[in-house]
């Protein structure tokens, strides 16, 4: 769900100009982002018993996508944003990055542990929506299309003269950014 997470930072956007676009779109991907150093390190892994591609691989993240795991790091991140721009940013950020954890909850197969590394050996989390192609690309079809338009709208209203065509030209380009990321999940089902 890499481009519904970044639908859902465009929304937010919308909502919370006080907290910047790259933060909020950081934000959505920084578990996978503290992921990446882990996973090139085998710390963490992606098996693929299911074949490769969008939603196809059982992902053993077990520090960074745990909910605890996701916990600290949105922490972190929420303490960081608001010694930066506020309170109300820190809150923003902070639930952005958790937000992260929620949305992969819904879509990934049973692999996402409560606790790191699954200490106490607790049952894995995930609703597995990845198993049923159309219905995962139709959900981050609607978080994309939806946070794109909140965000567009919202730029467009606040802007005036040249703020309001600056306003028009980064919403067409963060929707084709947003388009990119969708394409780019869908293609890796073929």
């Amino acid at each position: 769900m890499f481009a519904g997470h970044f639908g859902l930072a465009a929304g937010i956007r919308a909502k919370a100009p006080e907290v910047p676009l790259w933060a909020l779109m950081l934000g959505t991907q920084l578990l996978d982002v503290v992921f990446l150093p882990l996973y090139l390190t085998n710390v963490e892994t992606i098996d693929n018993p299911f074949g490769t591609g969008y939603g196809k691989g059982v992902i053993h993240a077990d520090y960074t996508h745990s909910l605890l795991g996701a916990l600290i790091i949105s922490l972190l991140a929420g303490l960081i944003a608001r010694w930066l721009w506020g309170k109300q940013a820190g809150w923003i950020l902070g639930g952005v990055v958790f937000s992260h954890w929620m949305l992969d909850l819904v879509v990934h197969r049973t692999d996402m542990p409560l606790l790191p590394d699954n200490w106490g050996s607790f049952p894995l989390l995930g609703l597995g929506v990845w198993r049923f192609d159309s219905l995962s690309i139709a959900i981050e079809l609607l978080i994309l299309i939806i946070g794109f338009w909140m965000y567009a709208r919202s730029a467009i209203q606040r802007g005036n003269g040249t703020r309001k065509k600056a306003a028009i030209v980064s919403s067409i380009v963060l929707g084709c950014l947003l388009g990119f990321a969708l394409i780019t999940d869908v293609t890796s089902l073929f």
